[in-house]
C-alpha cells in the first residue's frame, strides 16, 4: 500500500532509462493484478487416481525444486504475505488518529450533472459538519462527490484505492489517500474505521460493499452499524427482492431485512448517522464490557 507524495521532484533530470527498467519490471505480466496473483494456482492435469502418473509430470515434478531456486522470492505467495501485513500496518497508522467517520460507496461511473452526485455531495457536506469525516474509494463518481463534500463540510476526506487492470486516478478532494493491492485488506480499512455505510445507486463493487456489511452484521462478526440506501427509485427493485424472494423463501430471517434502511434526504440519512452514533455511545458507558466502537 503507499501514501501518496504530492510534492514535486525538481531536482532530478537524469536519464529516465533507469527509472523506466525499473517500472517495468515491477510491472511484468500486465493487466494482472495482485489479487489475481493471490488467489490464482497453476493449471494442473487432471488425474483419476486408478491412472498412472504420466512421466512427463513426474519429470516435472522433479524438477520444480530445482526452478524454485532460480525464481525471484517476490514473485511467490510467501513474499505477498508480507505486502498483505506492509498494507495492514500502513493502512492501520494512516488512520488510527482520523475522527468518527463514515463510508460512502457508489458507481464510478456517475456524472457531476447526475442528482445522485449531487445528493452525495450534500449528504457529506452534512455529516463533515456533524463531526464526521468521510472515507471512499478515493476514484471519481460518487466517491469524488462524497470527498469534495467533506471538504466543503470542513472535516477529513480519506480515499482508498484499490490496484485494477486500468488506472482509476485519485479523485482531487482527498486529504488521505491510501492506495491497496488487496481488496479484502482495503475492505477492512472501510468496515473498521466507519461508524456507518451509507449506499448511492452503483454496481458490482458498490453491491460487494453493500453485502459484505449486512453479512459481518447479520452473522454478528461486527456490532451493529447502520447501512443506509440512498436513491430509492435505484434501490427499491432489489428491497422487493430481497423480501419476495430472499424471506419468502426462509433464505434470511424476517430482522434480517430490519437490517437495511433507506432514505433519499441528505438532511435525514445525517440524522440516522447522528441517532446511532450517540446510542452506541451511551451503550458504551452503560456496558463497560461491550467493544469501544458502534460496532
Amino acid at each position: 500500500m503507499n501514501t501518496k507524495n504530492n510534492g514535486k521532484n525538481n531536482g532530478n533530470h537524469r536519464t529516465r532509462k533507469a527509472t523506466d527498467r525499473y517500472r517495468s519490471l515491477r510491472n511484468k505480466g500486465g493487466a494482472v493484478t495482485e489479487d489475481q496473483r493471490l488467489l490464482t494456482r497453476p493449471v494442473q492435469p487432471l488425474i483419476r487416481p486408478t491412472e498412472p502418473i504420466p512421466h512427463e509430470r513426474v519429470e516435472e515434478e522433479e524438477h520444480a525444486f530445482e526452478r524454485a531456486l532460480h525464481l525471484d522470492f517476490t514473485y511467490t505467495d510467501p513474499w505477498r504475505v508480507f505486502r498483505i501485513m506492509s498494507e495492514f500496518v500502513n493502512g492501520f497508522d494512516m488512520l488510527a488518529h482520523i475522527p468518527p467517520s463514515v463510508a460512502i460507496f457508489g458507481s464510478a461511473r456517475t456524472k457531476p450533472n447526475d442528482p445522485m452526485y449531487e445528493a452525495a455531495v450534500e449528504t457529506a457536506r452534512l455529516l463533515a459538519k456533524a463531526g464526521f469525516g468521510v472515507i471512499t474509494g478515493g476514484g471519481p463518481g460518487i466517491m469524488e462527490a462524497a470527498n469534495k463534500g467533506a471538504q466543503e463540510g470542513g472535516n477529513l476526506s480519506i480515499g482508498c484505492n484499490i490496484e485494477l487492470p486500468f488506472e482509476q486516478d485519485d479523485n482531487p478532494y482527498l486529504d488521505i489517500a491510501l492506495d491497496f493491492r488487496y481488496f479484502f485488506v482495503r475492505k477492512t480499512m472501510f468496515v473498521k474505521y466507519s461508524s456507518a455505510f451509507i449506499i448511492f445507486p452503483g454496481g458490482f463493487g458498490t453491491m460487494d460493499e453493500l453485502f459484505e456489511a449486512l453479512t459481518l452484521i447479520q452473522t454478528k462478526k461486527v456490532i451493529h452499524f447502520p447501512v443506509i440506501l440512498s436513491g430509492s427509485k435505484y434501490w427499491e427493485g432489489l428491497i422487493n427482492w430481497i423480501r419476495d424472494m430472499m424471506l419468502a423463501t426462509e433464505k434470511i430471517s424476517p430482522e434480517d431485512v430490519g437490517l437495511l434502511q433507506m432514505s433519499d434526504d441528505p438532511a435525514e440519512i445525517c440524522q440516522m448517522v447522528c441517532d446511532a452514533y450517540r446510542a452506541s455511545s451511551q451503550l458504551e458507558k452503560e456496558d463497560q464490557n461491550r467493544e469501544k466502537s458502534i460496532r
